[in-house]
């Protein structure tokens, strides 16, 4: 597999690339794309209990009838219905249909409370309790990690973020945070130059890297992410563009390709 699994500091590793059930919806769409995605070379599900879809996540697995080890599950505390993070895990194992979940995250810094420390000694409790192999974070700032590393007896094992060339040099200090305390970083929305704002700086320097690899501008912009040491959560209903976004793994571009892009970038950043 050209996306190599990494080496978190819990000691478990994770599939470098995900099948995120952000936008799936509910009810039968959301199983048959998971079981697409789990056919197709994905063996990594990024779900979340805001998501709503939780219980059809565990469906798919079920019906998929591949093995727990198999399968990398992610899910996340998202203060949903304003319960607690004890309650929250058991509910969100309960809908999965199963006794623990790889990594479990808390979905933003402003669901910590009353305090960042107080609700990272929750998310240890998970893990010491054998719930989460893996705790982690998401969107949290450069603030907000200091803060959680300083009381942290257990650090983060990975930050999921907002990434893509246009808001790259302003989630820069994240990443450099980040690698400095052995955490890895995971990239959503990372088509978001295509997706929602074409026709920027971008899709120049995107549409000739493409044409030089045969591939498309999606992949190349997957290959950047997978560049910058993130692993990729990604979506499709279509079945091409998941294999796509797998093959985009072999894709390896020249430092010269990565600073292209990093220029474009620069110059459509989001403020």
């Amino acid at each position: 597999m050209p996306w190599e699994p990494i080496k978190l500091n819990s000691g478990y590793y994770m599939p470098s690339i995900a099948f995120g059930t952000w936008k799936t919806g509910n009810g039968q769409g959301p199983v048959d794309q998971i079981k697409q995605a789990l056919g197709n070379g994905y063996n990594h599900i990024d779900t979340a209990q805001a998501y709503k879809n939780e219980e059809e996540t565990g469906v798919a697995l079920k019906e998929t009838e591949l093995s727990r080890s198999d399968v990398f599950v992610t899910t996340k505390y998202s203060g949903t219905n304003g319960l607690d993070i004890p309650t929250s895990i058991k509910n969100s194992l309960s809908n999965l249909g199963l006794s623990d979940v790889d990594l479990y995250l808390v979905h933003a810094p402003r669901l910590a409370v009353p305090d960042i420390p107080t609700c990272w000694a929750q998310m240890e409790k998970v893990k010491d309790d054998g719930l989460a192999k893996s705790i982690g974070i998401s969107n949290f700032g450069v603030k907000d990690m200091e803060t959680l590393v300083a009381s942290a007896r257990i650090k983060p094992a990975v930050n999921q973020i907002l990434l893509h060339p246009y808001v790259y040099e302003r989630q820069k200090p994240i990443l450099e945070y980040a690698a400095k305390n052995g955490i890895i970083i995971e990239a959503y929305s990372a088509l978001i130059p295509i997706t929602k704002s074409p026709g920027g700086p971008l899709d120049k320097p995107l549409n000739e890297i493409a044409a030089k690899f045969g591939a498309t501008t999606e992949q190349i912009l997957m290959a950047w992410t997978k560049a910058k040491g993130a692993v990729v959560v990604t979506s499709s209903s279509k079945r091409t563009r998941l294999q796509g976004y797998i093959a985009a793994g072999d894709i390896t571009l020249s430092p010269e390709d990565i600073a292209a892009i990093d220029a474009a970038g620069a110059l459509g950043e989001e403020k």
